[in-house]
């Protein structure tokens, strides 16, 4: 049980590490990272996750998504433009490979339903 603790604490740090860099970086979204530090930090140490809801990168990249709010048109704009990039250089990349691009392209469009149908979009 220890040992799963400390996976969770390791996965955690590093989703706020990738998390905080994804704040900054505009090709690295932020959101998925900070979701998996909340989660791990949730399973691992109730200290840890306190710390990490009371954080300035909590609130302003997951607070209102977790409350069931939803997220800003800015975030939500921000994400799928970071998705669909990151997606085109594997859709590129596997130009010899129709079953990739066809699985790639389905996950696409499920990722855009979601986060246009799926998501609240709350205003500013």
């Amino acid at each position: 049980m220890r040992l799963k603790k400390i996976a969770f604490i390791i996965l955690g740090c590093a989703g706020v590490g990738l998390g905080a860099v994804g704040a900054v970086v505009p090709l690295l979204p932020a959101f998925p990272f900070l979701l998996l530090a909340a989660f791990s930090f949730a399973k691992s140490s109730e200290r840890l996750h306190s710390w990490f809801i009371g954080t300035k990168l909590y609130k302003n990249n997951l607070e209102s998504y977790v409350k069931g709010k939803g997220m800003t048109l800015k975030a939500k704009i921000r994400i799928m433009l970071v998705v669909t990039l990151t997606m085109s250089v594997g859709f590129i990349m596997m130009s010899r490979v129709p079953v990739g691009r066809i699985i790639l392209s389905i996950v696409w469009v499920g990722h855009m339903i979601y986060f246009i149908f799926g998501v609240k979009t709350i205003r500013d």
